[in-house]
């Protein structure tokens, strides 16, 4: 019998050292307005972002207006906020098996999660007004925004400057369009969305930020075993229990399924579809994928011209 042939598997980025200090005065300069932290699931970049919004404060050392607000607890100082960019955290009670993790943010504000009920419609288009008000209202402020989540879809949406009233066609290629579970597949579009000079929520006269894009980076062997590991641990921490009291709730069962990876296989497995080993079988391979699906989509968005500063965490 013939040996089977390995998988050819795409070579991953180069890594680099972010300067954090030449990031800090591009910002300054106006060279840079948003910085975004994306990468695969399991990637850290959520940690990763919290650790670079401190290294930036380091840096920056105050806030750089003339006039400060001090009634927002800024002090005068250089604070950066995180604002999130991921489709699921967006809803309330869906914590443990979205990953959450509020206390990794360790004091560092955040915005755009637990802004919706599930089941709601929340979607790219409100996303992008969530979006535009929170950018808007940090950089008031004189704080750095800083973008980080791996639902590439609204991140390329923000950054990109989709305009979601003008139906013309398509004349850009960095797009994407949904895809299973939530992921974003590229070179396609949201119907009706044009790459155009407006702001995120598609106001005309307006352009969308000037964006520093750092990736995080992890071996496939890492984040597979993260992958693994973090699934067991959700386990044990209640996620079944959580997402049975959603079905308690009233959350219909194909809401969930729809949100995909954990809420789609635990529902499965609470309507006896699945039994204990099946459930983290199958949805440990189809987190696996998924995060495959998110590199592939990240490198997509290199090849449209977008550089992304890979760093190893």
């Amino acid at each position: 019998m013939p040996k089977l042939k390995k998988p050819i598997l795409a070579e991953l980025p180069e890594p680099e050292a972010i300067n954090v200090a030449e990031l800090a005065q591009k910002y300054l300069s106006g060279e840079v307005e948003l910085i975004c932290v994306l990468g695969p699931t399991a990637s850290g970049k959520t940690k990763y972002a919290v650790r670079l919004a401190r290294t930036l404060e380091a840096e920056l050392g105050g806030c750089g207006q003339a006039r400060c607000d001090q009634q927002d607890g800024c002090g005068g100082q250089a604070r950066c906020e995180i604002i999130s960019a991921d489709s699921r955290q967006v809803y309330r009670g869906m914590d443990i098996g979205t990953g959450k993790d509020l206390a990794d943010y360790d004091g560092i504000p955040y915005h755009i999660i637990d802004v919706a009920d599930p089941g709601d419609g929340y979607n790219v288009y409100r996303f992008c007004e969530d979006f535009s008000r929170a950018y808007a209202d940090i950089r008031s402020r004189g704080c750095v925004p800083i973008l980080c989540g791996g639902t590439g879809l609204y991140i390329n949406a923000v950054c990109s400057g989709y305009n979601f009233r003008d139906r013309k066609p398509l004349s850009a290629p960095a797009a994407a369009h949904p895809g299973p579970d939530g992921e974003a597949i590229p070179g396609r579009q949201p119907a009706g969305a044009v790459p155009a000079s407006g702001s995120p929520s598609g106001q005309p006269g307006q352009r969308p930020p000037r964006t520093y894009f750092i990736g995080t980076l992890v071996s496939r062997e890492v984040r597979n075993a993260r992958i693994d590991d973090r699934l067991r641990a959700r386990l044990a921490e209640g996620m079944i229990d959580e997402i049975r009291g959603l079905l308690d709730r009233g959350v219909p069962a194909e809401t969930l399924i729809s949100y995909g990876l954990e809420y789609k296989f635990v529902t499965l497995y609470l309507q006896g579809e699945l039994n204990e080993d099946e459930l983290f079988t199958q949805l440990s391979t189809a987190i696996h994928q998924f995060a495959k699906r998110q590199m592939t989509w990240l490198r997509g968005m290199e090849r449209s011209g977008i550089r992304i500063h890979w760093t190893e965490v």
